[in-house]
C-alpha cells in the first residue's frame, strides 16, 4: 500500500487548505484513512479518522473547522481545514488502517499569525 498526500501549504490564520491523500496497490474497501499529525517537538496526535462505512472520529482540537471525506472508487480521502489556527501548523500525516497501519510521507502545513 502506498499513500500519496497532497495540498498542504503556507497560509495566514483564518484560512483554509484542502488535504488529500489518494492510496494505492493492494487497497480493499474495508479500512480506515485519516490524518495524523505532528508539530516541531510534539507527539503525532489523530486529527480525523473516517471508517469504511462512514463513521468519522475526529480530534477536539478540531471540531466545528475540519471535515474529513473519502471517495471510495477513488481510494481517496480529504480533509477540509477551515478557520486555521497558527497552532494547527504541524506536518499532517495521511493514515490507513487494515490489517496493519500505513503512513503517507507527510506534508507541511504552516498557519502564520
Amino acid at each position: 500500500v502506498q499513500l500519496q498526500a497532497s495540498g498542504g501549504g503556507l497560509v495566514q490564520a483564518g484560512g483554509s487548505l484542502r488535504l488529500s491523500c489518494r492510496a494505492s496497490g493492494t487497497v480493499v474497501s474495508i479500512m480506515t484513512m485519516g490524518w495524523y499529525r505532528q508539530a516541531p517537538g510534539k507527539r503525532r496526535e489523530l486529527v480525523a479518522t473516517m471508517a469504511s462505512g462512514g463513521s468519522t472520529d475526529y480530534a477536539d482540537f478540531v471540531k466545528g473547522r475540519f471535515t474529513i471525506s473519502r471517495d471510495t472508487a477513488k481510494n481517496t480521502v480529504y480533509l477540509q481545514m477551515n478557520s486555521l489556527k497558527p497552532e494547527d501548523t504541524a506536518v499532517y500525516y495521511c493514515v490507513l488502517k487494515y490489517t496493519a497501519t500505513y503512513w503517507g510521507q507527510g506534508t507541511q502545513v504552516t498557519v502564520s499569525s
